[in-house]
């Protein structure tokens, strides 16, 4: 197995991001069309519980196991290594069963605190069953992470989302005649279905590999016995993260909640404020993260174990020149995509999910959205230097900040929906600013304007050819889809040409 470097994983991850999130937006239109807003909201509505249980269940092991792989493999450390997978796995399977069970048992009881639409609850008590699957295969997914080694986790990410999508559609047509509650909870039954088919990829990727290296199975008590230090090395680590995504989920959990109430003080109906949440998060959202997922998520799985051993070998150059790749590698996909989202929503929301409401909530949010793509990698990079609990703390209080706008701003007629929006975009500037301030405190890095202006032109000249071309089109009495297709892909050319021109991935390919 070799190590990959910090922009290969990455380019590996978001090759697979490409196409997953291409399967996604297919899922999203099909969702769309069978589900509707209302549906959509629904299934969303549940999605942030099941992410709250999964960031108690992991405790943020998978980051810290991809931390520490990469310290203990550098040194050539296997044992280590191996231990940690023991405690880690043994760790997570524990906790998963204990708060699987428990949340089934009291689900009737826990559905009707947290679900602001008791329709929800047959969705709620599939995505519990996503929990287990996704416990274990973080764990594992973390090994490779510290291995760098990017391969598996990207197939297993494809294989997840073609189940997922192939599945998607026989389980809602097959429950909908039932009701939209039940046709929700087949969508979700379709994610639960891909994890498991996925978790199973990976797990077979993952014995071929240890035996080359390790046997798992020979000494497992033994090094449960021997791995409280282990323990507490890896929770010295993933407790901050684990803080970090347990207000993450919190807050999403709480968004749908006071998003729902505060409209309803509004003076919008309950029905109508479930339909503005499934079209803002199952429809707007989606498009503002879509090259976010295939840039800066996938860049920071590779961010912390690249940075971590940089920083165990006290190269501080490494550092801040792989934060400056980092930086220049989000910018390089963030900005051309934002120029596209402010000045085509319509076109896309109309053509993905028939829905110009969408595409309204998209221009408002979408300039200030960019800072989204920085905002992960920096978390990354803090974490990286050992310094989670930095990100903890500005999660903490830019979620605080996040839910008191929510309530004060949509709650006032004047605002409604919109102050929803507001708010969202209030806690971006906010969570990004501290994390770029954090780092810099951390490592003296500051963003290159050379790298950034050459960015921005090139994408300033790319909007000016697609407005053009977007109108010339216009007049040739096209599909939409057409439409859309070439003005991507001609958008898509102009800017790689002039990124090009400008030798502006000079900087990417040095390593």
């Amino acid at each position: 197995m070799m190590k990959q470097s910090l922009i290969k994983g990455t380019l590996i991850l978001s090759s697979a991001a490409i196409f997953t999130k291409l399967l996604g937006l297919v899922n999203g239109i099909v969702m769309a069309r069978v589900l509707g807003s209302e549906g959509v909201g629904l299934m969303m509505m549940v999605v942030p519980i099941a992410g709250f249980l999964i960031a108690v269940t992991t405790l943020g092991l998978d980051v810290a196991i991809s931390k520490l792989v990469a310290e203990y493999d550098s040194k050539g450390n296997a044992r280590m290594v191996k231990r940690i997978l023991i405690i880690s796995l043994t760790t997570t399977s524990v906790l998963a069963i204990l708060l699987t069970a428990s949340t089934l048992i009291f689900s009737k009881v826990l559905s009707s605190l947290i679900l602001t639409d008791q329709r929800a609850y047959y969705a709620f008590i599939c995505s519990v069953l996503i929990v287990p699957v996704i416990a274990v295969s973080a764990v594992i997914k973390g090994y490779f992470r510290g291995k760098q080694y990017m391969t598996p986790i990207a197939l297993s990410q494809v294989i997840e989302q073609i189940v997922r999508i192939s599945s998607i559609f026989i389980f809602v047509q097959w429950l909908l005649p039932y009701g939209i509650e039940f046709a929700a909870a087949g969508a979700i039954i379709s994610g639960v279905l891909g994890e498991i088919i996925s978790l199973f990829f990976i797990g077979i990727v993952f014995k071929k590999m240890k035996k080359a290296s390790f046997t798992l199975h020979c000494s497992v008590l033994q090094e449960i016995q021997n791995g409280k230090n282990t323990l507490l090395e890896l929770f010295h680590i993933s407790l901050p993260i684990t803080g970090n995504n347990i207000i993450r989920a919190t807050t999403l959990v709480l968004q749908p909640i006071i998003i729902v109430q505060s409209l309803n003080l509004a003076g919008i109906e309950a029905s109508a404020a479930t339909k503005y949440y499934g079209t803002l998060m199952g429809f707007t959202m989606p498009l503002l993260l879509l090259p976010a997922s295939l840039a800066s998520n996938s860049l920071s799985v590779a961010l912390v174990p690249a940075i971590s051993e940089a920083d165990i070998q006290k190269d501080f150059l490494l550092i801040n020149h792989t934060i400056r790749k980092a930086v220049q590698f989000s910018l390089m996909i963030g900005v051309p995509w934002t120029v596209i989202l402010y000045f085509f929503p319509d076109l896309l929301t109309m053509v993905f999910y028939h829905s110009k409401e969408a595409g309204a909530f998209i221009k408002m949010l979408a300039p200030l959205f960019l800072l989204q793509y920085l905002r992960i990698p920096f978390g990354s990079i803090i974490i990286g230097l050992g310094k989670a609990k930095a990100v903890m703390f500005n999660h903490i209080f830019s979620s605080f900040i996040l839910l008191i706008a929510i309530f004060l701003l949509s709650s006032n007629p004047k605002f409604g929906i919109s102050g929803v929006i507001i708010a969202l975009n209030l806690e971006i500037v906010l969570a990004t600013s501290l994390h770029y301030f954090t780092v810099v405190k951390l490592t003296g890095f500051h963003i290159n304007v050379s790298d950034l202006l050459k960015i921005l032109t090139a994408s300033c000249i790319m909007v000016i050819g697609s407005i053009n071309i977007y109108q010339y089109l216009s007049t040739q009495h096209l599909n939409n889809i057409i439409v859309l297709i070439i003005l991507l892909t001609l958008s898509c050319f102009i800017y790689l040409f002039l990124l090009f021109i400008f030798k502006t991935f000079s900087l990417l390919e040095s390593e």
